[in-house]
C-alpha cells in the first residue's frame, strides 16, 4: 500500500436530506479529519449550467462546466468565478439540477480526480452517494444513512426556511421522491449502500445519537488500521 492510500478513509453515503452533512461534519470534528461534501462539486455544475443556460441534457457541454470548475473555498463560503454561490449552491432547484448532472457519466468522471485528491493527512472524512462504492472503494469505515422520504422533506424545510429560502413541502416530498429515484436508479455509480457498510435509520434518531453510534464503528475500524 502506498503512502496516499494509506491515508484513513470514512465514507457517508445515503440520499437527499438523510443528515449525511451533519454526520460528516461531526466525525470530521471528533476524528480531526479533513472534510469533502461532494454534493457541492454537482451543485457548481448545476449552478453553472442553470446561470450559463446549458442545456441539463447536454452531457458534453457539462463535461466541460465539470473540467474547468475552480472553486474557492473559505470556510462555510463558496466561491465560484467571483461570486459567492454559498446560498445558491443550497436552492433547491440547484440541487434538482445537481441529480440531473450527476448522472452523466462525464460530469462523474471529469470530477473524480479533484474528489480524490481531497485525501490528505490525517484523514477524510468523504461525504456524498457513492464515496464508498466508487471514489473511495478502499476506505477503512464505510456508512450508508438513510431515513424516511417524510422525515427528509421535513428536515430540508427546516434547513431552507432557517436560511431564509422559500419552501414547500409537497414541492419537497415531490422532489426529493423524484431524486431518490434518479439517484439509485443511473446507470453511472447509483446510489446503494457499499459492501459491509455500517447502515443507520436516522428517521427516529437524533444527531447527537447517530454520531454516536457512527463514532463508536468508526474508532472501532480506525484503531487496527493505524495499530
Amino acid at each position: 500500500m502506498n503512502s496516499f492510500s494509506s491515508i484513513p478513509v470514512v465514507t457517508i453515503d445515503g440520499p437527499a436530506a438523510s443528515g449525511k452533512g451533519t454526520l460528516a461534519a461531526g466525525l470530521a470534528a471528533a476524528l480531526g479529519f479533513h472534510l469533502l461534501d461532494s454534493g457541492l462539486f454537482y451543485r457548481m455544475v448545476g449552478w453553472k449550467a442553470l446561470d450559463s443556460g446549458v442545456s441539463l441534457n447536454d452531457e458534453a457541454a457539462l463535461t466541460r462546466l465539470a473540467a474547468e470548475l475552480r472553486p474557492r473555498f473559505d470556510g462555510e463560503t463558496v466561491w465560484l468565478d467571483g461570486r459567492d454561490v454559498s446560498l445558491a449552491l443550497r436552492r433547491q432547484e440547484v440541487g434538482t439540477a445537481a441529480s440531473t448532472v450527476a448522472a452523466w457519466a462525464g460530469v462523474r468522471a471529469a470530477l473524480l480526480h479533484a474528489q480524490r485528491m481531497a485525501r490528505r493527512l490525517p484523514g477524510l472524512v468523504a461525504d456524498g452517494r457513492d464515496m464508498g462504492t466508487v471514489v473511495f472503494p478502499d476506505a477503512v469505515c464505510k456508512i450508508f444513512i438513510m431515513a424516511g422520504v417524510e422525515e427528509r422533506a421535513q428536515r430540508r424545510h427546516k434547513q431552507l426556511i432557517e436560511k431564509g429560502l422559500p419552501s414547500n413541502i409537497s414541492t419537497l416530498l415531490q422532489e426529493i421522491g423524484e431524486r431518490d429515484a434518479r439517484d439509485a436508479g443511473r446507470d453511472v455509480a447509483p446510489l446503494k449502500a457499499a459492501p459491509g457498510a455500517l447502515e443507520i435509520d436516522t428517521t427516529k434518531l437524533d444527531a447527537p445519537t447517530v454520531l454516536a453510534q457512527a463514532l463508536a464503528y468508526c474508532r472501532s475500524r480506525l484503531a487496527p488500521a493505524n495499530g
